[in-house]
Order: C-alpha cells, then structure tokens, then sequence
C-alpha cells in the first residue's frame, strides 16, 4: 500500500511487534525506484482523463439573461394631427398654347414650310405685346404620316406648339383670336393660373395649422388631456408647378364671332402635419 507522509513512502507488513512501519524511498533499491514512479503517475492521469470524460458527457446549461424591458425614453407622448385647407383665388395668369403644322412630301420641305408658320404665328404674339421671355415652345414634331391599312407612307408631317404667358386674363380671349385668325394657330390650349401661388399658399397654410389644432384639442378632450405647446409642424401638400386649368379647342375653322373665356378661380390648398405636447 502507497502512502505520503511528508516524503513518499512504502507502507511495510508489521513486523514481530505487530506494528507497521514505513519504508522511506531511500531504503528502496534503485530498481524499484522507477517502477514506483510509474505507476503513481500512471494512476493520477487515469484520474484526469476519467474526471475529463464526465465532463464532457454532463449537459451544459447556458443561463441566458432575462429580457430587459424596451426603453421608453425615446418617446414623448403627444397628440398628432393633420389639417387641410383651401383658399380660392382669381388667375392673374393666362397660359395660351396654339400650334402649327405642316405635311409636305419629304421630311425637309415640311420642316421648312413649318419654320414660316412658326414665325408668322410667333411675329403676331410679339405684334400683341407679348416678350420673348414669355414665348416657348412646348412642343416640336417630324415623323411620317401614313395612311390606308398598309401603313403606306404619303409624306411627313412637322408640328410645333408655341406657349405664351398672357398676364391680363380678361382680355385672353382677344389674344387667342388675333394668335388664331391672324397668325395662323390652330390646336389651341387656354389655361389659368396664378404668376406667384406664395400669397394663397401661406393663406391656407394658417388656416390648415388652425384645423390641425382644432381636430388635437377635440382628441385631447376625449381622452382627458391637456394639449401642450406645438413640437413639430410639417408642410405636406403637393407643390407642383402653378395651379393651372383650361380646356383646348380646335381653332381651324375660325371664330365667327370674339372668343369668351371666363375666368372663374381656383383653388390653392395645403396639408399640415401638426404635433402637440401633452401637459
């Protein structure tokens, strides 16, 4: 039996005295030495590799972290709202389009026949008064022109449209004959609008903020509340070009008599986003 006491040791049979004694290695014969070492060892890494094996046969347990509660510092309680508005206004602004066009048997001779009309029907704009900043060309044309089911080509067709901005609506109607009758337009467009829609715009947009604040105060009513100071204002209405309506006619036959084109108004109308506090 192997035993420790301070130095290794061999634990000996009793002796005639019945007790037992131990051997200190150093009584042991250089033969045995080694042996005994061995063994030992061999023993404590028995232990570690079974010790190691139980291990890695128990089941791991991961503790995983109990949910933490979402944070609600990030929002502030409040009441939202949106409010429209509309505000009618008169056009200060006539938009008149009449074009011209041209169908000759090769692409080059419509193209200059068009030129000539262009000209004419731009010549008698500039005649009525109009500047060249509010004369443009809307649009421009040269394609073949065909005919029959065959798709037969019989020559080629150019057209132009020329936009001019009128400022005096009441007198629109005048204009559009003389570009008619006199300059050779035809395909005519009328429109109206406003030159600078600011005005109306921030008109409505006060009005707006005002129906944004009525519909929160009626929410914070039902629910008990007071409404606090405005957090956020937000302008979401649809800006585009200027407010434009109108309608076309087809101007080749004439006018017998002047044309009438009431004017009437239109509408300029904006959308709010409105946010307010609680208190």
């Amino acid at each position: 039996m192997l035993v420790t006491r301070g130095a290794v040791g061999v634990l000996l049979p009793a002796g005639g005295g019945g007790r037992l004694r131990f051997m200190d290695l150093k009584d042991m014969s250089p033969t045995v030495r080694p042996a005994l070492f061995s063994g030992a060892v061999a023993a404590v890494c028995a232990v570690a590799v079974a010790l190691a094996v139980v291990a890695a046969t128990r089941p791991s347990v991961v503790a995983a972290p109990a949910a933490l509660p979402q944070s609600t510092a990030g929002f502030t309680p409040g009441v939202f709202s949106s409010g429209d508005a509309k505000v009618s206004a008169k056009p200060d602004t006539a938009f008149l389009t009449a074009g011209v066009d041209s169908l000759k048997p090769t692409a080059a001779a419509a193209q200059s026949d068009l030129a000539t009309k262009a000209g004419r029907l731009i010549a008698r704009a500039k005649a009525l008064g109009v500047v060249d900043k509010d004369i443009s060309t809307s649009g421009y044309s040269v394609s073949p022109n065909y005919v029959g089911s065959n798709s037969t080509i019989d020559g080629y067709r150019a057209s132009e449209q020329i936009l001019v901005k009128w400022h005096n609506v009441d007198t629109a109607g005048t204009a559009i004959d003389a570009l008619v009758q006199s300059g050779g337009g035809t395909n005519v467009y009328v429109g109206f609008g406003l030159a600078n829609p600011k005005a109306a715009q921030a008109q409505a947009r006060v009005l707006a903020i005002a129906d944004a604040r009525a519909k929160a105060q009626a929410m914070a009513d039902a629910a008990g509340v007071h409404l606090g100071q405005v957090m956020r204002v937000s302008d979401i209405s649809s800006y585009g070009v200027t407010p434009v309506y109108g309608a076309s006619f087809d101007a080749r036959a004439g006018a017998a008599s002047p044309t009438q084109l009431p004017v009437g108004e239109l509408d300029v109308q904006v959308t709010v986003e409105v946010d307010f506090a609680i208190i």
